[in-house]
């Protein structure tokens, strides 16, 4: 029974990370199919005044990091996560102590 618990629990984190894989794609599609369609508009109506590239900007570096989250990319390694994590612990302990 506790197979199928670790099991079952390992197959919605799958599924919930296939959901936003599948939403930053999503979004991308969007990005790309709507920062066309401004570039268009701004070639064709004021080709002499580009403005299409703040919008291209803005949204980029919202699904930049869209793109960051879905795949789980850290800048951080999980081995200093984990030690500053024991190191916190270690710290509330020694605070906890000094007040017993």
């Amino acid at each position: 029974m506790e197979n199928f618990n670790e099991d079952y629990k390992r197959y919605e984190c799958a599924k919930e990370r296939v959901k936003e894989i599948k939403g930053f794609y999503i979004h991308l599609f969007t990005y790309v199919c709507v920062i066309s369609f401004l570039l268009f508009i701004n070639l064709k109506y004021s080709e002499d005044h580009l403005w299409f590239y703040w919008p291209m900007l803005g949204w980029g570096i919202g699904l930049l990091f869209h793109g960051l989250k879905a795949f789980e990319v850290s800048f951080v390694s999980k081995d200093w996560e984990e030690r500053k994590i024991r190191e916190y612990m270690e710290n509330e302990k020694k605070n906890q102590n000094k007040f017993e």
